[in-house]
């Protein structure tokens, strides 16, 4: 099951109490102070793991705690840090202020850290109150508290190609067939519950990643259907698929609605690259596949079918140069 939020409740570690201490030596009835300082507290810290592909570990676990820092002794010994705590979670993953909704961190690099909650500074021994006119403070500080925090976890799938497309309008059975990835199929609407992500290769230099997400209908963006909950992941995604089933009432009704939704989700998403294609080709007389996408008023679209095979090459082909277009594109910008 595809777990894609989570809200976690991170408390680094205080900082340990500073020493109240006093060289006590044979031959030196009056030593001088030698309290050391509390240690750091330890802290929180999110780390991309790319084993990792949900949140379902923070979902289940929402409470993550940092050591707290030793109290420093005698002798000028500085007390033993906390030690940090590491959550893993998968490439992806967006952290929020949980009750400000602000953006934190957008974590997608293998190996790439956000500061969760900082530990507690270490409070001064008494070793650092000594001056020319008190050479026996007895004073310390007491460490600092550790940061608590309550971060709401987003994941948004990282994907080369996104499939958008009304229910059951072929989405799944084109990524079983173009990949690895094998989906639940049925002819019925919102099979898909959940994205799904499989590896199309062309051959070993050409592969790219597409995601295949539950079905949009009208008003998605507004919670209707399952849209509000997983269009968030079609929004990494470089080059967008716009699939609809060639024999719908409108085809091209369809391929509006689609649009609609998007951009009232994120306007951006309006502007982005695509490829429009219609399935179940097999479901039309032979006859009738010259001219289809005319017909069905969408004349720049690419027919096809998942079952039979006609069309699919193309299409891959055609999203390769499509997305090795905004990937030129996007390093220019860069």
């Amino acid at each position: 099951m595809m777990i894609d939020h989570a809200r976690i409740h991170a408390i680094a570690g205080n900082g340990g109490r500073g020493c109240i201490s006093f060289r006590r030596e044979k031959y030196v009835p009056k030593g001088g102070p030698d309290g050391g300082d509390g240690g750091q507290g330890g802290s929180v810290c999110l780390e991309v793991d790319a084993r990792i592909r949900t949140l379902l570990d923070c979902r289940e676990r929402p409470r993550y705690r940092a050591d707290s820092g030793r109290g420093g002794s005698g002798n000028n010994k500085t007390g033993k840090n906390g030690g940090d705590l590491v959550v893993r979670v998968p490439p992806g993953t967006v952290v929020r202020d949980f009750e400000s909704n602000e953006l934190l961190a957008d974590l997608v690099q293998p190996g790439e850290r956000y500061l969760a909650a900082r530990g507690g500074r270490g409070g001064r021994g008494n070793a650092r109150f000594a001056t020319s006119t008190n050479q026996a403070p007895r004073r310390a500080d007491d460490g600092v508290p550790g940061e608590e925090r309550v971060l709401a976890l987003e994941l948004k799938l990282i994907a080369d190609v996104g499939f958008v497309g009304m229910p059951n309008a072929g989405k799944s059975t084109l990524l079983s067939r173009i990949s690895r990835a094998r989906p639940k199929v049925a002819a019925y609407p919102f099979t898909t519950l959940e994205p799904n992500l499989g590896i199309v290769v062309l051959d070993p230099e050409r592969q790219f990643v597409a995601c295949d997400v539950p079905g949009l209908i009208e008003n998605a963006h507004e919670g209707r259907g399952l849209g509000l909950q997983f269009l968030r992941h079609i929004e990494r995604c470089g080059v967008l698929l716009f699939l609809a089933d060639v024999s719908s009432e409108s085809p091209a009704e369809d391929l509006a609605v689609l649009e609609r939704e998007l951009a009232l989700h994120q306007p951006e998403l309006a502007t982005r690259a695509r490829v429009v294609a219609l399935t179940k080709a097999d479901l039309l007389p032979p006859e009738d596949h010259a001219g289809a996408a005319a017909r069905a008023g969408v004349p720049d679209a690419r027919l096809i079918s998942a079952h039979t095979g006609e069309g699919i090459e193309a299409l891959i082909e055609q999203l390769w140069a499509c997305l090795t277009r905004h990937t030129a594109e996007t390093e220019h910008d860069g």
